[in-house]
């Protein structure tokens, strides 16, 4: 039978055969395979088998069968490849993701790559995710991260994107992390609200998930009996899948997919897919969790280990401080009844002493080394004191200006011009008046000592964020920073400003009380003192001033 085929000739010249292509010239001497791969398919074979079946051969109806067969041999090796093409670009794609999974401890990081996989066409090629991860407390499941378009003109401009830009997923992923994650975040907010949930109802759809650790392919949600109607309602679709994460029994949240947009059906192999990739999710976001609270806890005891060293050195300070005052006190009462007997014997002498008695001299300077003597011994007792104040709430401008009142006849001796600035409606601290009046004072004497030529002080009040300041400066001697280190200091002393015990007290108190002390040299010259006191407890909760 002469066939309109080339299947019965052993070589063909070009031409003869329609169906062989260029790059194809091998067919032309090879039968067997021109047969296989062109001939089966061929109109003209076709026809040769129907013509050879009338010829009432015996094999006539035996050849239909086999190409049939071959047929369907071949289409099922064909989906067979499609197949395995699609698991090994899945399988590299996994790896792809894995490694950064693997090698990321940033939580922030770990989720751009997920939802980025999920919704990108060479990941998953979901249309839009929703990621929920369940509270420190284990109580809710809560909506963190949302990813996707909101509408088509939005998903229209992101596929132009991205088919523009061609980034593989990993690009994409550090992309995203880098300049959409905050956003994506903002715009899902309201979704993301609406799709928290409390762990304890058992029979809301996204805790079966997570109870029974499977996928959920929820169809028609809105007419689904085991679907909660507000979260069908909430993500406006009627097919989306639920993947929930676990990682060693640990429920760590839930992701919700959709196509939202291309309304494309998710398929039996989709869930699969999600599903094993949902594995290696949840342990990268639990270890990146882990981590974070690592982080948070490690800054916990740090701020606690500084904390416990600060105390340490304040206990250190303060036993050191109440050995002093100990010290002190002791000498000091040791000292001042023989001296109160030899200054009062002495005024008492020098009241009898007529103007020309040549022991005048005398007396007069036994009285007036005496009461020096006894204003250091005061300056002694009070540094034992101002380890143990009485607090009380008093109005810091009326204590001022009592000090100033009492200084005034010194600074007038002295040449120096005392001004003040206070503020009004000033409200009242919670100080030890005794102690802040010597404080105050104790800082114009070491003003004055600075100014033996004269000059000008001047104090300011005013109120700054819950503390009452009392700003001293002054127009003298500028101490350089180790002076003013010394001149803090119990018996230190400096050779511009001398020595004494004065501002070491003023410092002491002020951090007994909890406190600010401050000396410094302004730019512009002189020494600056800042006292800063706290607002009373009442006018901090009221609002209100409050007389002392």
């Amino acid at each position: 039978m002469d066939g309109k085929c080339c299947w019965d000739r052993e070589v063909v010249e070009p031409g003869q055969c329609p169906n062989i292509g260029e790059g194809e010239e091998v067919l032309y001497t090879s039968l067997g395979r021109r047969v296989l791969e062109k001939c089966v398919e061929c109109p003209n074979f076709r026809g040769d088998l129907e013509r050879f079946r009338d010829t009432g051969h015996p094999l006539a109806a035996i050849f239909p069968l086999i190409v049939a067969d071959l047929q369907e041999q071949r289409g099922k090796l064909q989906s067979m490849v499609g197949f395995l093409d699609s698991r090994e670009r899945e399988i590299k794609f996994l790896h792809e993701i894995n490694l950064v999974l693997q090698t990321s401890i940033d939580l922030d990081e770990v989720l751009s790559v997920v939802m980025t996989a999920i919704t990108a066409g060479k990941g998953f090629g979901m249309n839009r995710a929703f990621l929920l991860l369940a509270d420190k407390d284990r109580k809710f499941l809560r909506g963190y991260l949302g990813v996707g378009p909101r509408n088509y003109g939005e998903a229209w401009n992101i596929w132009e994107d991205v088919n523009r830009d061609d980034f593989t997923l990993k690009e994409m992923a550090k992309n995203f992390y880098k300049t959409k994650l905050s956003s994506e975040k903002v715009k899902f907010y309201d979704i993301l609200e609406k799709l928290s949930t409390p762990l304890a109802e058992q029979g809301h759809i996204l805790n079966r998930a997570l109870r029974e650790k499977r996928p959920f392919l929820v169809e028609n949600a809105f007419h689904n009996q085991e679907v909660d109607y507000s979260l069908a309602q909430t993500l406006g679709v009627d097919t989306f899948l639920i993947t929930p994460l676990i990682s060693r029994n640990r429920r760590i949240g839930v992701i919700i997919s959709d196509n939202c947009i291309t309304h494309k059906p998710i398929t039996p192999q989709d869930v699969q897919s999600l599903e094993t990739f949902a594995f290696p999710v949840a342990f990268a976001i639990e270890r990146a969790s882990l981590y974070e609270r690592l982080q948070e806890e490690l800054l916990k005891v740090t701020a606690a280990n500084v904390k416990l060293k600060e105390q340490q050195e304040i206990i250190v300070k303060m036993e050191r401080m109440a050995l002093v005052g100990k010290i002190t006190s002791s000498i000091a009462h040791s000292i001042r009844n023989p001296l109160m007997i030899i200054g009062g014997f002495a005024r008492t002498l020098l009241k009898g002493a007529g103007v020309d008695d040549p022991k005048r001299e005398y007396l007069e300077s036994i009285v007036r080394e005496s009461r020096q003597l006894e204003q250091v011994l005061e300056e002694v007792l009070n540094y034992s004191d101002s380890l143990y104040p009485t607090l009380d709430s008093w109005d810091v401008n009326q204590l001022v200006s009592s000090v100033c009142r009492e200084l005034n006849t010194k600074l007038g001796e002295r040449r120096i011009a005392c001004r003040l600035r206070l503020e009004t409606d000033l409200p009242p601290a919670r100080i030890d008046y005794k102690q802040v009046a010597y404080c105050v004072r104790s800082i114009l004497t070491t003003a004055m000592e600075g100014m033996p030529d004269g000059g000008e002080i001047r104090i300011e009040t005013r109120r700054e964020e819950g503390w009452v300041v009392v700003d001293v400066l002054d127009s003298g001697v500028a101490a350089p920073l180790v002076g003013i280190d010394a001149l803090t200091t119990p018996f230190g002393s400096t050779q511009e400003l001398g020595t004494g015990l004065g501002l070491a007290i003023c410092k002491t108190i002020m951090e007994k009380h909890g406190n600010i002390f401050e000396v410094e040299t302004p730019p512009s010259g002189g020494m600056r003192y800042i006292i800063k006191l706290p607002v009373t407890r009442e006018e901090v909760i009221n609002g209100t001033t409050a007389g002392g």
